[in-house]
C-alpha cells in the first residue's frame, strides 16, 4: 500500500478514536533531501510514528517538535538542514527541508452513561453538536449500533468496569443518565476520581440528596460531591426526553465554551448596555 495512504488512514483513525497525534508534511526542500515535498509522517505523543520524512537526526528533531505541538495544540513550521554526518544525518548533503506540523484537533468526548430515553436523545444530540460520543449501559439492548447508530463507541459494561474500557480525560464530558441509586453510588466515586471537567447526574433534588447521604457514608466528602452537576442541565422546564437532552447539552456546551448561561437579550436603550 502507498505509504502516504497509510499515513492518512492512520490520521483518520486517530481522529475517529480521539487519539492525540500530529501530521508532519514537508512543505519545501532545497538541495539534496531524502524525501520530496508533500511527504508525510504521523507522530503520536509517545514518539511513535507512521511513515517517515527521511530518518536520522533531522527526523528525531521533528518528532520532538511534533510532540510539543500535540501538547500545546499549536500548528508550527520548522526547518532543518542535513549538514552533519556526525550528528546522525544521512550524509553531508547541504540540503534543507521545511516542515508544517499540524496537531490533530481534538473534538471533546461526551460519555453518556445510560441508554434510556434521555440517554438516547442526548447521544444523538451530542453527535449532532460535534462531540465524539461514547455510550455506556450495562444493558446491551440499550447500547449497540442498531439502537443508536453512528456513535463513536459502545460500552455495554457495568459502571464499575468503565475505567477498564475508557480513559476519561480532561476532554471527556460525562452525563450520567442512570436508573437510580444502586448504580450511582458505585459510579460517582469513579467519575470523581477521573480528570473529567464536567460530571452531571440526572434526577430530582431528592434523589441527589439521598445519593449524597449514601456517598458520604462511603467516605466521599461533601466538597468532592459539590463537583457533580446534579440535577443535571439548565433549568428549561423541560419535560420530554429531547427537551431534557437540550437542557443537558446546553449546560455541557456552557462549560466547554466557557459561557455563563445567561440570556443574551440586548435592549438598546438600557443603561447596562450603553
Amino acid at each position: 500500500m502507498n505509504e502516504q495512504l497509510v499515513v492518512m488512514e492512520a490520521w483518520l483513525a486517530a481522529q475517529k478514536q480521539g487519539t492525540p497525534a500530529a501530521l508532519v508534511t514537508i512543505t519545501d526542500t532545497q538541495g539534496s533531501i531524502p524525501r520530496h515535498t508533500g511527504s508525510k509522517m504521523l507522530v503520536y505523543p509517545d514518539g511513535k510514528i507512521v511513515g517517515t520524512i527521511g530518518g536520522g537526526q533531522m527526523e528525531s528533531l521533528v518528532i520532538e517538535d511534533a510532540k510539543t505541538a500535540i501538547e500545546t495544540q499549536t500548528p508550527t513550521t520548522v526547518s532543518y538542514s542535513l549538514t552533519d554526518i556526525g550528528a546522525g544525518d544521512p550524509g553531508i548533503c547541504g540540503g534543507t527541508a521545511t516542515f508544517f506540523i499540524e496537531p490533530l484537533a481534538q473534538a471533546p468526548t461526551l460519555l453518556v452513561i445510560g441508554g434510556g430515553h434521555v440517554g438516547k436523545a442526548l447521544a444523538e444530540l451530542g453527535k449532532w453538536t460535534g462531540f465524539r460520543v461514547i455510550l455506556s449501559d450495562d444493558r446491551e439492548a440499550y447500547c449497540n449500533p442498531d439502537y443508536i447508530p453512528n456513535l463513536d463507541g459502545y460500552l455495554p459494561v457495568k459502571p464499575s468496569e468503565l475505567p477498564q474500557h475508557i480513559n476519561i480525560t480532561d476532554q471527556t464530558y460525562v452525563a450520567a443518565v442512570t436508573r437510580g441509586l444502586p448504580i450511582d453510588k458505585d459510579l460517582i466515586p469513579i467519575l470523581l476520581d477521573s480528570s473529567a471537567p464536567y460530571v452531571g447526574l440526572i434526577g430530582s433534588r431528592r434523589r441527589w440528596a439521598i445519593t449524597v447521604s449514601a456517598l458520604e457514608e462511603q467516605g466521599i466528602s461533601r466538597e468532592a460531591l459539590a463537583q457533580v452537576h446534579a440535577p443535571i442541565g439548565l433549568e428549561l422546564n423541560a419535560e420530554t426526553p429531547r427537551e431534557i437532552a437540550v437542557s443537558i447539552m446546553a449546560e455541557i456546551l456552557m462549560h466547554y465554551r466557557g459561557g455563563t448561561g445567561k440570556p443574551m437579550q440586548w435592549i438598546g436603550n438600557s443603561a447596562e448596555n450603553r
